[in-house]
């Protein structure tokens, strides 16, 4: 009996050992991370620019590190999606000439506004155009809310405000409050304004509702912008967009004969409707044109069960390249956190897939182009799918990972969106953390990354920034780090990856939790839902019967 006893202990044990070797995971380092975003981040790659030498450097690398991985093509036998795109230089004249019945103003270009335009012809112009002030420049039918009503704005310059209606309010149900929403980003203003056939349009800057300085703006000037190869299609271009600084806005409020805070307050209420401005704007501008084609490179983990059933890791590869120096003289704008940090971890994810046993759903990583410059890499892949939306069970998204060593919070973007913050929530809680609101709403983050173009085609998204509370120092130490990256590195040649200032022992842990949250999906049955509230809800449920 005793023998036997002994024997069934022994069995028992090893029972429970192979269970638990079966449960063990990929357990992230800081290896796993630094060696690829020092790389990424390195003059090398010249800021890692779509159409420059720069992107070759970074296809051609993350090609070699798949391969090296043993990961297989996500594209048929390729790594990567052919994207076709067409860089726009547009080279505004120096000034834009404003009248009214009795005055004449003459704007400085970068200093007093910035145009660009879509269009490809040599040379756009507009003379005399009249401008209309137009409240937010929002349509939204679900708040009773038209800016555009009673009036025709065709062929004329439409001057818009920045983020919408609830900004400041606090009033969570008008238009979300605080929080913006997509009638708020300046994407949406534009697309609108397009929709009502405005020969251009402006919108009015301001630090707080937009999120950033006017010098990210600035950043526009004179510089070359990517765009969706759209020829053929029959799709009206407007003459140009832009930006007005905010003292400029209020200087030609007053040569229209308005108050500036009074056209805000009137425009914070429904009944609002455009006011022309009685005044006419001209200027041009030279256009230099290069179609090309950038690329998305895209790597998989087959799975075992379910191989047509996918979740879709996603970090754009893509910043600046070279741009305006700084005041050291610096003109590469590395982008190591903005992204090279997110790429770096898109690899270290790709490896912890491949190197744990094999998932039961396939597991995609695709890193995607030319996202700084309006999401476009995501954008054609969602509207050019190699894995249906239908088999598509999530997205996780990454930009930018913490480099201010452990937070006790992350800061969940489009809080109440969908399932995939439960599952997030759910491996929090393991560790002792917790997810907090985007600490800076206004902002809308949620539409400024590539999980929002697979949103937009319902699949659900999970996209979360590092947290603000610190886990030795507090959340007001976090916070004070968080205004300091968008004021001195956001969008600079300034981010660059430097040992003095980054910390990895943070986006370790962040890193490990969207691998558990990912590889929780890819090994169960389970298809995340859009909140019943979420504007992308009824997207899903119209092809998922």
């Amino acid at each position: 009996m005793r023998l036997k006893s002994i024997a069934m202990l022994i069995s028992g044990v090893l029972i429970w050992s192979c269970q638990n070797v079966e449960k063990e995971t990929y357990k992230f380092q800081i290896s796993d991370l630094e060696p690829q975003l020092k790389k990424l981040a390195s003059d090398e790659f010249m800021g890692r620019m779509p159409f420059t030498a720069g992107e070759e450097i970074t296809i051609g690398y993350l090609e070699d590190e798949f391969k090296t991985m043993g990961l297989e093509p996500g594209n048929g036998g390729s790594y990567f999606q052919d994207v076709p795109m067409v860089s726009i230089k547009t080279i505004p004249s120096s000034d834009m000439i404003v009248r009214s019945a009795n005055e004449t103003v003459i704007l400085e270009g970068l200093k007093d506004y910035v145009l660009w335009t879509q269009r490809t012809d040599s040379l756009v112009s507009f003379e005399n155009a009249e401008m209309v002030f137009a409240g937010f420049g929002i349509i939204a039918p679900e708040y009773g809310w038209d800016d555009y009503k009673n009036i025709d704005v065709k062929g004329k310059i439409v001057v818009v405000l920045v983020n919408d209606p609830g900004f400041g309010t606090e009033d969570e149900a008008f238009f979300k409050g605080n929080t913006m929403t997509y009638y708020g980003r300046w994407t949406y203003k534009y697309e609108e304004a397009i929709r009502q056939g405005a020969l251009g349009c402006l919108i009015v800057h301001n630090t707080i509702p937009a999120g950033y300085g006017f010098n990210v703006i600035q950043g526009k000037w004179n510089s070359p912008l990517l765009y969706l190869d759209e020829r053929g299609a029959s799709n009206y271009t407007p003459a140009f967009e832009g930006w007005l600084t905010l003292p400029t806005a209020n200087k030609l409020f007053e040569m229209a004969g308005f108050d500036g805070r009074e056209l805000l307050a009137k425009a914070r209420k429904s009944e609002f409707q455009a006011i022309p401005m009685n005044l006419k704007a001209s200027s041009s501008m030279k256009v230099v044109a290069d179609y090309d084609i950038s690329k998305n490179v895209i790597a998989k983990v087959t799975g075992s069960k379910n191989p047509d059933e996918v979740i879709i890791y996603t970090a754009h590869w893509d910043h600046f390249g070279y741009g305006a120096p700084d005041e050291t003289g610096d003109s590469i704008y590395n982008g190591a956190l903005d992204n090279a940090s997110g790429t770096a971890a898109l690899l270290a994810l790709a490896k912890a897939f491949k190197t744990d046993a094999q998932p039961e759903r396939t597991v995609v990583f695709l890193a995607v182009t030319a996202e700084e410059q309006g999401l476009w890499g995501s954008a054609y892949y969602a509207q050019n799918p190699i894995y249906p939306k239908e088999k598509t069970v999530a997205n996780i998204n990454m930009d930018g990972i913490n480099p201010y060593g452990k937070m006790k919070d992350v800061s969940l973007i489009g809080i109440g969106q969908s399932d995939m913050e439960d599952l997030l929530n759910v491996e929090l809680e393991k560790v002792g953390r917790y997810s907090a609101p985007d600490p800076t709403p206004s902002a809308g983050y949620y539409f400024r990354s590539d999980h929002f173009n697979f949103a937009k085609i319902g699949v659900p998204a999970l996209y979360f920034s590092n947290g603000i509370d610190h886990f030795e120092k507090g959340k007001e130490y976090g916070k004070a780090l968080e205004e300091e990256y968008v004021q001195k590195y956001y969008h600079n040649p300034s981010d660059e990856y430097d040992l003095s200032r980054w910390n990895l022992e943070g986006a370790v842990e962040d890193v490990q939790l969207l691998y558990e949250v990912g590889k929780n999906l890819a090994n169960s049955d389970t298809w995340p839902k859009w909140k019943p509230n979420s504007e992308f809800r009824a997207i899903r449920e119209s092809y998922m019967k």
